[in-house]
């Protein structure tokens, strides 16, 4: 939830306005080793602006949804639209601006839903947390299936492999695919998460973005929870918290 961000630049502002015109653009990612690529589609959900991410493999319709925030109508009609079905409900964290439509969509789709166990004590307080905002959240079911790192997940063409990475969260996961990764609130285009909600803390997180996002391939494009893609090539040569923080 939220981001840390440097003195507004004009630069930046023409940069997310250009993203936002374009946002619901599908994005073919192409796999390498003969695999299929990914078709990722970008949904900018609810009053945080976070991003949900359509994902599927090649041209089939069925795939998964990740971070599912705010906006279950549209997400579903986006789903329709696709013509397939919902394989999993993919979480990164359980901050309200990522689960809050995860209740009715689990209820449509019926597909199950994927969390680090040490995020539930945020999942089981969605509603709670929805109340400081003053929005109604629907509490969502229990999870289905849990996270940890080194896991593999497998949804028709579609393979991910989990990584564990808190410090946003005590729970945060980077899904890493073939030449992309989503990576939540952990980093984001020239910034990282914030470390001030519960279960936060500064120092893991630049830890996790050095071991887990860092070290992948230069060329792999970052979904972030917020924001436009970038790639883990222009965070670790520009991103300005983590060369302050040594780690670029």
């Amino acid at each position: 939830m939220g981001l840390y961000v440097r003195k507004p630049e004009r630069r930046g502002v023409l940069w997310l306005r250009d993203f936002l015109l374009g946002l619901t653009e599908p994005v073919q990612i192409a796999a390498g080793g003969g695999k299929l690529p990914l078709r990722v589609e970008t949904l900018v959900v609810g009053a945080f602006q976070s991003n949900c991410f359509l994902v599927c493999a090649g041209d089939s319709p069925d795939g998964i949804v990740i971070d599912p925030g705010a906006d279950p109508e549209r997400i579903l009609a986006r789903l329709t639209d696709w013509g397939g079905g919902v394989s999993a409900i993919l979480l990164t964290h359980a901050h309200l601006d990522h689960v809050g439509a995860v209740a009715e969509l689990a209820r449509a789709t019926g597909a199950p839903i994927y969390l680090h166990p040490a995020d539930r004590f945020l999942y089981d307080a969605v509603a709670d947390q929805g109340r400081m905002f003053g929005i109604f959240v629907e509490q969502p079911p229990v999870p289905d299936e849990e996270l940890s790192d080194g896991q593999v997940l497998e949804f028709g063409g579609i393979k991910l492999s989990v990584r564990y990475a808190p410090g946003h969260s005590p729970g945060g996961v980077v899904f890493v695919g073939p030449d992309v990764a989503f990576v939540g609130d952990c980093v984001f285009a020239g910034s990282i998460g914030r470390t001030d909600l519960a279960g936060g803390d500064m120092r893991t997180l630049l830890t996790s973005i050095k071991q887990r996002i860092l070290t992948l391939p230069a060329s792999t494009v970052l979904y972030s929870g917020h924001g436009p893609a970038t790639t883990v090539e222009r965070e670790a040569r520009s991103n300005p918290f983590l060369i302050e923080g040594g780690f670029a």
